[in-house]
């Protein structure tokens, strides 16, 4: 006869259903309400959005942007690309 699921396990997969995942961290002692609080306005649909903004703007780093990208989010009117076949003054090595 096959086990039954805990109601435990119910729970956790209920939640995986819904787009959660369990997370499991290491707080100083002071931090740990304040840890919980900000799980609990990520998990609030009225206060998840607003909580999200505002700690991504503040501890997530800007994704780094290579050469290429820049270049090419770099806007060009007007610039002259051409360039002369003039090679310039003669060296004497």
């Amino acid at each position: 006869m096959p086990k039954a699921k805990s109601s435990l396990a119910t729970h956790r997969a209920r939640m995986e259903g819904q787009g959660f995942v369990r997370v499991e961290v290491n707080v100083r002692k002071e931090d740990a309400s304040l840890v919980r609080g900000v799980a609990s306005a990520l998990s609030d649909p009225s206060r998840q959005v607003e909580a999200r903004r505002f700690l991504q703007q503040r501890f997530v780093e800007p994704a780094k942007v290579d050469l290429k990208a820049l270049l090419a989010s770099a806007p060009l009117e007007g610039i002259d690309l051409n360039r002369s076949p003039d090679p310039g003054r003669d060296v004497g090595l």
